[in-house]
């Protein structure tokens, strides 16, 4: 395992090892730092993410040939299992797609080693994003080069063993970095996290200052201070306070009515979902006067205008990268199964399973196997609506029947 990988760091590079601007993170005008990493660290923006990987990766992602009108799933192809069930040996396919999924919903790029022998794909291998550098041409049709580099070194990944997936992009060449596009939100509730933090471990008083009109050395301002602190100070406050030697408290910072705390934070929780395209009700935030019937729209919309993007870019890009143009021609294409979606809600579930079988679209044994039943006898043609029967109605009964009428003026 990892051969091919392992011949890139053969020897030493003489590049330091250094992590990309948008890793190390910028700092935005609230005055935290704001990285992939201390993004994070933000419940908001984990929740996004988590949001996104998660619906990515629960539903089954298959390798299907297309033969004429029909659509069989391609089992004798090798990448059929490395998509489905394993891609590489410390992965299930769901950890690996909720890996990758993660990378390009926080930074805009994921990217996968392919390990080919013969032609033949035998691994998918995860690069952390901060380990990849793209190199890319002015010239219109070059193709993008890859290097990976670590500790030990950096070495080029030639670009046809990188399945590169990136998300909405500007320059084509890398997809556009969510948390740096959207740090002054990200930042700003990382302040109010630490804000409210602070306040916390100071007993939820705010700041001021202790004055009295006599002079003080500096020792005994030092001892003053140490000594409120230590006795009033954090798992202490609350008790009451005695000032003595004519010290007075004055109250110099907005308390966190006056600075409207809990609303701000309210608010960047929508802030961030509208960066990452995620409802907020996704991530637990819902309005109160939302109604059983309304949150099942918004669940329903989630799919539709969240999870089916996701799912349509990783196809292709899937398409694109792993198979050949043989492939492809041949009928050769990568499908989520989004009805697995409906596992979770079974009324649905049967429900939808019922129609399709009724209407005729599917058999009852194709029904059978979704839900992991064996197959009966007899099962295996679609049941016909009878109000849309029109093969019953015989040649001599079509002769007797009357004419429409010309409609009278």
């Amino acid at each position: 395992m990892f051969e091919g990988l392992r011949s890139l760091f053969s020897r030493k590079a003489a590049r330091p090892f250094e992590l990309p601007d948008w890793w190390v993170g910028p700092q935005t005008k609230s005055g935290a730092n704001v990285s992939a990493e201390t993004a994070l660290q933000v419940s908001t923006v984990l929740a996004c993410v988590r949001v996104i990987a998660d619906g990515v990766s629960q539903v089954p992602f298959k390798l299907y040939r297309a033969d004429g009108r029909s659509r069989i799933e391609a089992y004798d192809h090798p990448l059929y299992d490395l998509l489905h069930a394993k891609p590489n040996e410390l992965q299930t396919s769901h950890e690996f797609r909720e890996t990758i999924a993660m990378h390009v919903a926080l930074t805009g790029n994921a990217f996968v080693f392919v390990s080919r022998v013969g032609g033949r794909v035998l691994e998918l291998l995860p690069f952390e994003p901060g380990h990849v550098r793209i190199e890319s041409s002015t010239e219109f049709g070059v193709r993008p080069r890859y290097f990976l580099y670590s500790k030990t070194g950096e070495r080029e990944v030639p670009a046809a063993d990188v399945w590169h997936l990136k998300g909405p992009s500007w320059s084509s060449v890398a997809g556009l970095n969510v948390v740096r596009l959207a740090r002054e939100a990200v930042g700003l509730a990382v302040a109010t996290e630490e804000h409210g933090a602070r306040l916390f471990a100071n007993g939820a008083r705010p700041s001021g200052i202790l004055s009295t009109d006599m002079t003080l050395t500096q020792d005994q301002q030092v001892a003053i201070r140490d000594q409120w602190l230590s006795t009033y100070g954090g798992a202490n406050a609350g008790r009451t306070a005695i000032l003595q030697g004519g010290l007075k408290w004055q109250q110099i910072t907005m308390n966190s009515d006056q600075s409207q705390f809990l609303e701000t934070r309210r608010f960047q929780i929508e802030e961030i979902c509208r960066a990452f395209r995620v409802m907020p009700i996704m991530v637990g935030s819902a309005d109160k006067a939302a109604t059983y019937a309304s949150s099942e729209q918004m669940f329903l919309a989630h799919v539709v205008h969240t999870l089916s993007p996701w799912y349509s870019r990783i196809e292709q890009s899937a398409n694109a990268s792993l198979l050949s143009e043989r492939e492809r021609r041949a009928g050769l294409y990568t499908k989520f199964v989004a009805q697995g979606l409906m596992r979770a809600d079974s009324r649905a579930h049967a429900e939808y399973i019922s129609r399709m079988v009724l209407n005729g679209i599917m058999t009852r044994n194709e029904a059978r196997g979704m839900l992991e039943m064996n197959p009966l006898d007899g099962l295996d043609d679609p049941l016909t609506p009878v109000n849309t029967d029109i093969g019953t109605v015989n040649a001599n009964e079509a002769a007797d029947m009357p004419l429409p009428q010309e409609p009278q003026e």
